[in-house]
C-alpha cells in the first residue's frame, strides 16, 4: 500500500503525456505525476515528456501547470517543484504527421543512451479527445514504441459512445498493443473508498456473511452534483449523463459491490469476477428508468439547462437518470440495485448505500432500517447506522452510527489521489483498476439499447426539475417501488450533536 513506503520503479522510465497543453493534463495528469515524485514513488531518473500542437516554451508550460501542483510539505517542496520541472521536456508537433514524433523518438532515445538504458521502459499517457486516440496509437507503434522494452499505454475515457463504436475502437487498436500494453482508465477505480470495497467486503466477516439477498433490501449507488453544465452543453448535449458517468464510473462501483470473492489479489482474478457479475445483469427495463433535466431555479437565478447558448432549446439531453439493475444470481436475485446521477442537484456527493430488512415484528414496531453508506466523496467516509436505546430512563430507541471518517481517523495519512493511484498502477503494470476488453464490451452492451431507446426521435422527454432541488418529483415513488425504506419518520443528523440540556430538569 502507498502509505507504507516508497517503492522504487525501474530508473530511467520515460514517460509521455500527450495533449499537454490541454486541461486534464495541467490539472491531472502533471500534478498526478508531481504527487508520487514529491511523496518518493517516482525515480528523479525519470524523463516527461510533454507533446501537444500548441507551440509552447517550457516557461509557458510550467506556469500552466504550477497552479495545480499540491504543496504538502511547505518549503520543502519548493525546491521538489523546482527539480520536478527539470524532469520535463516540451515537443510542439501534429498528431497525424510523422515530423514530432521522430522528434520525439529522437530525444528518448538520446535520453535513454545517455543513461544506459538496457530494457527502455515507456508510458505513453494519452490525455487527448477520442478523435485523435487511433491516430496517436497508430504514430506511437509505428514511431516511438519500445521494440526490445517495456510499452504502455493509458487511454482516458469515453472508450467509445456505444457498443459499435467501442467494438470499433478495440478492432482497431487491438493489431497495435496487446492487452496487457493497454491502460483504459477510469479514475474513479482509483478512489481511495472504491479500492476499499474488496477490504471492507471480504476482510471483515460481520459485513461479508450478511452481503447477499437474504439480508440487504436494496442498494443505492448516488453520483450528485450541485453544478450544471456550466457552459460545456454543446458537448454535454451529445453525451448525456448516463455516458458521463453511469455507464463507467458507476457500473466500476457496481462491479465490486457485487462480485464474488477472486481467487487472489492478481489483477485478472479480480477483472474475471467483475466480469462474471455482468454476464448476471438484466437487461435494463427501458419503461423502467426516470429520466430528468434541470430547468430554471425556483427563484430564477440559476439557468436551465436550455438556456445554454451551445444548446437547442428542445433539447432532450438527459441530465439525471435513475435505473435499477437486477443482478440474475444466487447472491443478488430479487435485490434492486438502484443507480441514480444527476447534475444541478441540491449537493455534491458520492455514495453506496445499502438498506438492510427490517427486524421481525413484535418487540419493535416501526423500527427503522439499518443502512451502511459509503460515502466516497466528498469527505471519505464509512458508517453504519443502527438502533440503540435513547440514553436515560426512556425506552425509546433513537438511529445512531459506527462511523469511520477518514479526515478524523487517518490524520497523519497520505491519501492519494486517484491519477496518482492509477499512474502508479500503470507505471508497475498491474491492471487490477483499469477497465478489460471484455468488461467494457459487456458494459456497453448492457446501456446501449438504453441509449438507443432513449435517443430515438421519438423517445422519451425528461421531466424538468428545479436547478438545486434533489431531482425530479418522481424520485421518491421510483425509489419506494424498488424496496428503498424512507426514513422521514426517524430524523437522523449525522454526525450526531450533543443534545441540549432540558429546561425543565428538576433543580
Amino acid at each position: 500500500m502507498i502509505s507504507e513506503g516508497p517503492i522504487k520503479f525501474e530508473k530511467n522510465t520515460v514517460i509521455s503525456v500527450f495533449g499537454a497543453s490541454g486541461d486534464l493534463a495541467k490539472k491531472k495528469t502533471f500534478p498526478a505525476l508531481f504527487g508520487l515524485f514529491r511523496e518518493g514513488y517516482l525515480d528523479p531518473s525519470t524523463k516527461i515528456f510533454g507533446y501537444a500542437r500548441s507551440k509552447l516554451s517550457m516557461d509557458d508550460l510550467k506556469s500552466r501547470v504550477l497552479p495545480h501542483l499540491k504543496k504538502l510539505h511547505g518549503e520543502a517542496d519548493d525546491v521538489k517543484i523546482e527539480q520536478f520541472f527539470k524532469m520535463i521536456d516540451y515537443i510542439a508537433g501534429n498528431y497525424d504527421t510523422d515530423e514530432g514524433f521522430d522528434e520525439l523518438r529522437t530525444q528518448i532515445e538520446r535520453f535513454e543512451k545517455r543513461a544506459q538504458v538496457d530494457v527502455p521502459h515507456r508510458l505513453f499517457y494519452l490525455a487527448l479527445p477520442p478523435s485523435v486516440f487511433l491516430t496517436v496509437a497508430k504514430q506511437i507503434k509505428s514511431r516511438v514504441y519500445a521494440q526490445n522494452g517495456i510499452t504502455r499505454v493509458i487511454v482516458e475515457k469515453p472508450f467509445g459512445h456505444d457498443l459499435a463504436s467501442a467494438n470499433e475502437l478495440q478492432e482497431n487498436l487491438g493489431p497495435l498493443f496487446k492487452e496487457e500494453e493497454l491502460f483504459r482508465i477510469d479514475h474513479y477505480l482509483g478512489k481511495e473508498l472504491v479500492k476499499n470495497l474488496l477490504v471492507l467486503r471480504f476482510g471483515n466477516q460481520f459485513l461479508n456473511a450478511p452481503w447477499n439477498r437474504d439480508n440487504i433490501q436494496s442498494v443505492q449507488i448516488s453520483f450528485k452534483e450541485r453544478f450544471g453544465t456550466e457552459g460545456r452543453g454543446g458537448y454535454f448535449d451529445s453525451i448525456g449523463i448516463i455516458r458521463d458517468v453511469m455507464q463507467n464510473h458507476l457500473l466500476q462501483i457496481l462491479t465490486l459491490l457485487t462480485m464474488e470473492r477472486p481467487v487472489s489479489f492478481d489483477p485478472e482474478s479480480i477483472r474475471d469476477e467483475k466480469v462474471k457479475v455482468l454476464k448476471a445483469v438484466a437487461p435494463i427495463d427501458t419503461d423502467d428508468v426516470l429520466l430528468g433535466q434541470y430547468g430554471k431555479s425556483e427563484d430564477g437565478s440559476k439557468p436551465a439547462y436550455v438556456d445554454d447558448d451551445t444548446v437547442e432549446k428542445d433539447s432532450k439531453c438527459v441530465t439525471f437518470a435513475a435505473m435499477t439493475f437486477n443482478i440474475e444470481n444466487e447472491r443478488w436475485e430479487g435485490v434492486p440495485i438502484m443507480m441514480r446521477a444527476g447534475k444541478a442537484l441540491n449537493e455534491s456527493k458520492v455514495e453506496i448505500r445499502l438498506q438492510y430488512k427490517a427486524v421481525a415484528s413484535g418487540v419493535f414496531k416501526d423500527i427503522p432500517n439499518n443502512e451502511l453508506v459509503i460515502r466516497v466523496q466528498p469527505d471519505a467516509a464509512v458508517y453504519l447506522k443502527f438502533n440503540a436505546k435513547t440514553p436515560g430512563l426512556s425506552n425509546a430507541t433513537q438511529v445512531t452510527d459506527l462511523n469511520l471518517t477518514y479526515a478524523s481517523r487517518y490524520q497523519d495519512f497520505w491519501i492519494p489521489e486517484a491519477y496518482e493511484v492509477l499512474i502508479r498502477d500503470a507505471l508497475l503494470g498491474d491492471h487490477s483498476n483499469f477497465v478489460r476488453d471484455d468488461e467494457l464490451e459487456i458494459s456497453w452492451g448492457l446501456f446501449t439499447p438504453l441509449l438507443k431507446h432513449i435517443e430515438r426521435p421519438d423517445g422519451p422527454t425528461p421531466e424538468i426539475y428545479p436547478y438545486g432541488s434533489r431531482g425530479p418529483k418522481g424520485l421518491k415513488e421510483y425509489m419506494q417501488k424498488h424496496k428503498y425504506v424512507m426514513p422521514e419518520k426517524h430524523p437522523y443528523a449525522w454526525p450526531v450533536t450533543k443534545p441540549k440540556p432540558d429546561a425543565k430538569k428538576d433543580k
